[in-house]
């Protein structure tokens, strides 16, 4: 008989920190060039939404002091949270689809070049997602959302009119819903509707590959005029770019199916982006190393893609995996689907309480293998590597063992953001090291302004600190000031 997986509760393993001398020597903290940039160091902050723009997309106090506060951690890279390239509402996410926004992101600019000296690097993280509905009640799906067929019809017989059909609709139990409904259906009614690339008898879906390279391009464009050193098109998890890189792209029309099919559309926006913004400007993306679901993308597939991309001329590629709607947890009444909800998700920000495979570099091995095939084919494109990264030792393995390039640490830097610099200068021992309990993952599945339990009660009634909107966690971790001298 089958059993769910041995869970195992793990702790924190940052190793020992090194001596400031031998810092100094250290890769992570060893130049490398990303097209035409140079880092300073190979440590980097990868985007992640703190809740904190308008909602209608505009630079806040609120977000401008948390980019402010990694900055002066001073890593080698600060990646701008996914920020919409449409000019649609998108509640409260950062948004780059129109000039009216050019003024808040060069503030952005401004703010972290400022609070690092000049030493952090800024790309912006642009993204395009497509339509998802709350899960809907029961009773307003059937009396205003479904589209009656003659299967509904007949299932209750012809001589009820459509009225009637669908308040017996409403009536019936979940296992006589499923043989009524249809796949699609059953899952709007039960998750919420959500668009699909394959949904070409929808006009704008059709359309995609007309449109999205033009909206790419302009976001590029504007994130250029910012004052950017570069962008980060986002082609992971659970949104539109990645939804066509995925093994479930189902497309016929050249856009889907074949790894070449699958490939086009992402190769066609890298291309009209680089006119946009130019060869001397930093153009990389964020994709998925494995997608984490049935009959998903593999690591052979994104090994595939990387070499595309690598040859197509992206400045460096950033793997995560997982993440994905296909297996999210199922949403309660009006609540839209969570694509870090199911395994997919988990393998995107595993927690303490794992597998045997443990919490930390579980995307390792794979993102070893995408370095290895876009070396093999001859390129020399960086390769950011993530997930669980909360030490130097474990840091520093990455780059001495040919894994990846650069890495990157999310969870570990809400943490405590100086935590690169306090290892820098050879003081480890003061770093705040995350207990991956993911914390910071529940508000963000919640859209609640993003906080770390290790730090967002402490010393929070002090005149002065920003409080989150319910008044209970403050919205910046501590200050931290390196010692004269430093």
């Amino acid at each position: 008989m089958w059993r769910p997986p041995e869970r195992i509760k793990y702790q924190p393993q940052p190793g020992a920190w090194p001596s400031r001398d031998v810092a100094e020597r250290a890769k992570l903290f060893s130049p490398i060039e990303i097209g035409n940039l140079t880092l300073n160091q190979r440590t980097w902050v990868p985007a992640m939404v703190p809740w904190r723009a308008t909602e209608d997309g505009m630079i806040t106090d609120d977000l401008l002091a948390w980019y402010e506060r990694f900055a002066r951690g001073k890593p080698g890279v600060i990646v701008v949270e996914a920020t919409g390239i449409r000019d649609i509402p998108s509640g409260p996410l950062l948004r780059i689809g129109h000039d009216r926004f050019i003024p808040g992101l060069k503030k952005l600019v401004d703010t972290v070049r400022n609070a690092s000296d000049g030493e952090t690097r800024l790309f912006i993280q642009i993204i395009d997602f497509l339509r998802i509905n709350r899960r809907p009640p029961a009773e307003k799906f059937f009396r205003q959302y479904l589209q009656l067929t003659d299967v509904h019809r007949h299932y209750f017989y012809n001589e009820l009119s459509d009225e009637e059909v669908r308040e017996k609709l409403v009536e019936l139990n979940d296992e006589s819903l499923r043989e009524v409904l249809s796949t699609r259906d059953y899952e709007s009614l039960t998750r919420g509707y959500r668009e699909r690339v394959s949904d070409v008898h929808l006009p704008h879906i059709k359309e995609l590959p007309l449109t999205l390279p033009d909206l790419f391009a302009s976001a590029g464009a504007r994130a250029r005029a910012a004052g950017f050193d570069g962008v980060e098109l986002h082609y992971a998890h659970a949104y539109t770019m990645a939804s066509f890189l995925s093994a479930r792209n189902s497309r016929s029309d050249g856009y889907g199916g074949s790894l070449e099919g699958r490939a086009k559309l992402p190769l066609e926006v890298l291309a009209s982006v680089r006119q946009a913004v130019g060869n001397d400007y930093v153009v990389g993306c964020r994709y998925l190393a494995n997608e984490c679901i049935d009959n998903g993308m593999t690591n052979e597939d994104a090994s595939y893609f990387g070499v595309q991309f690598a040859k197509a001329g992206m400045d460096f590629l950033s793997l995560s995996r997982g993440g994905k709607f296909e297996d999210a947890k199922q949403p309660k009444v009006g609540a839209a689907s969570y694509p870090y909800t199911g395994q997919s998700g988990y393998e995107c920000m595993p927690q303490y309480i794992s597998d045997a495979k443990g919490p930390f570099g579980r995307n390792l091995p794979s993102t070893s293998n995408i370095r290895a095939a876009v070396r093999a084919a001859g390129y020399q494109t960086p390769i950011v590597a993530a997930g669980g990264v909360h030490g130097f030792q474990q840091a520093e393995h990455i780059l001495e063992n040919g894994i990846a390039d650069i890495v990157a640490s999310a969870r570990q830097s809400i943490a405590d953001p100086d935590w690169m610099l306090k290892t820098r200068l050879g003081l480890g021992e003061q770093v705040r090291v995350c207990i991956y309990s993911n914390y910071c993952e529940a508000l963000d599945t919640r859209h609640k302004q993003v906080t770390c339990e290790l730090w967002d009660r402490e010393n929070k009634d002090e005149p002065g600190i920003a409080l989150s909107d319910d008044g209970r966690r403050r919205l910046l971790p501590p200050a931290w000031e390196p010692p004269a001298g430093d």
